[in-house]
């Protein structure tokens, strides 16, 4: 590894495990400083060389976000890259989603990204720009089946996303959205779980890919790291889609 981020400091949202976990392991392997939040504690315990502060929370919570970012000015004395990757994810059609569950995924998934960015950017204004990676979805362009509310999600993600990049580059703030297709983490998981044959269909999600897998969460943190980095500064309000060319597959006749 090397030291592409270092000296910057960052905020990953539902940075405890999966694509959030890669992320921040990334991240401070390439030097930088993460104030790293998730509603769980981490099950591995993070670094205790002060590069990592942990903050439980909910993101959809105001008064949260707004100290998660207060910590980092606090710690690190200003924030340069905000990652929001914490989601839910319900298993239903729009048919069978109830009200509370409708407003429960919105508020994780849209209003925590909203919260965060708010409350990220003036600082990053006054450090003289940054960069904001939302982690949004393929399922933000085509829809899985089951998946409505979090389709519905992702694609407000998606336009917010834009939005911000289209706003604020002005103040040399960047927005760019990392759109996954299959990747192996928990939401996955519980995603095949409703399937009847949940190892016939993780075989068939593998054969389904035009690379031959499904993703791991390490791809999408290497794009993030990216994203990140100064490499990235002409890149803004873009929706990057990594998913092993499953949307750019037509659907072949049975």
């Amino acid at each position: 590894m090397g030291q592409r981020l270092a000296g910057k400091r960052c905020v990953i949202t539902g940075g405890t495990k999966g694509i959030g976990r890669a992320i921040v392991n990334r991240f401070v392997a390439e030097g930088a400083r993460v104030v790293v939040t998730a509603r769980s504690e981490p099950s591995v315990a993070f670094p205790d060389d002060g590069s990592v502060v942990f903050v439980a929370g909910d993101t959809a919570s105001t008064d949260h976000a707004n100290n998660l970012i207060a910590t980092a000015n606090e710690q690190f004395g200003g924030i340069d890259v905000l990652i929001n990757n914490a989601a839910i994810q319900v298993e239903k059609t729009i048919a069978d989603t109830t009200d509370e569950e409708w407003d429960g995924i919105f508020a994780v998934n849209v209003r925590g990204v909203f919260l965060t960015c708010r409350a990220a950017i003036p600082l990053m204004d006054a450090a003289g720009g940054g960069s904001i990676v939302n982690i949004g979805s393929y399922d933000g362009f085509v829809a899985d089946p089951g998946l409505a509310a979090y389709c519905a999600t992702k694609g407000a993600v998606h336009a917010l996303s834009r939005a911000i990049a289209v706003d604020h580059g002005g103040q040399n703030i960047r927005c760019n959205v990392i759109c996954p297709g299959w990747i192996k983490t928990d939401m996955m998981d519980a995603y095949l779980a409703v399937a009847p044959d949940p190892e016939a269909a993780a075989k068939a999600l593998d054969g389904n890919q035009p690379i031959g897998r499904i993703g791991r969460p390490d791809d999408i943190a290497n794009l993030a790291l990216w994203l990140a980095s100064d490499e990235s500064a002409f890149t803004t309000g873009q929706l990057m889609v990594c998913d092993g060319g499953l949307t750019a597959k037509a659907s072949q006749p049975q």
